[in-house]
Parts: structure tokens; C-alpha cells; sequence
């Protein structure tokens, strides 16, 4: 699958593993990333594409002006990876 704006990918590998991250840009390998918590919208996540794992999900732009609305849309996501870690 395509790394594209909007895009949620789960990453595979490094610290942030198993965290879910919007894609801001993707170009030559690179994705720029940002969960609007520790990678916020000021200082995106420079990684490799093929340490991450697309979902099938696009945010809407408009889910992506801020960093409160990034962490609000993928608050869903680590909700269920951390029931799945639990179960």
C-alpha cells in the first residue's frame, strides 16, 4: 500500500513501536510522521517506510490542523492495541 497525507500506519520497529502514527509526507523511502503527542505537528518523525505498517484508514484534512485533533483521531487505535496487549 501507498504511503499518502492522511494515512494511519502503525510503526514496526525502533522506540516507537506498536504506536500509531498519521503520515504528513512521504517521499524517497521517508515517511514524515506525528501522533500529536510526543511527535507533535512542530517536529514530525523522520522513518523509513518499510519500518511501518499502513492501516487502511485516511484522516480527513480537517482532522489534521493540530495536534489535539491527531491524538483525538487516533486515540481509537492504541485503545485497541492496548485491550489486545491486555486480553
Amino acid at each position: 500500500m501507498e504511503l499518502i497525507r492522511g494515512i494511519v500506519v502503525q510503526s514496526a520497529a525502533g522506540r516507537d513501536k506498536g504506536g500509531f502514527f498519521v503520515v504528513l509526507q512521504a517521499q524517497d523511502g521517508y515517511a514524515l510522521l506525528c501522533d500529536g503527542k510526543h511527535r507533535p505537528l512542530q517536529r514530525p518523525k523522520k522513518k523509513k517506510e518499510k519500518h511501518l505498517r499502513p492501516t487502511k484508514v485516511r484522516l480527513p484534512e480537517a482532522s489534521m490542523q493540530t495536534n489535539r485533533e491527531i491524538r483525538r483521531a487516533l486515540h481509537g487505535y492504541q485503545a485497541q492495541q492496548a485491550a489486545q496487549c491486555s486480553a
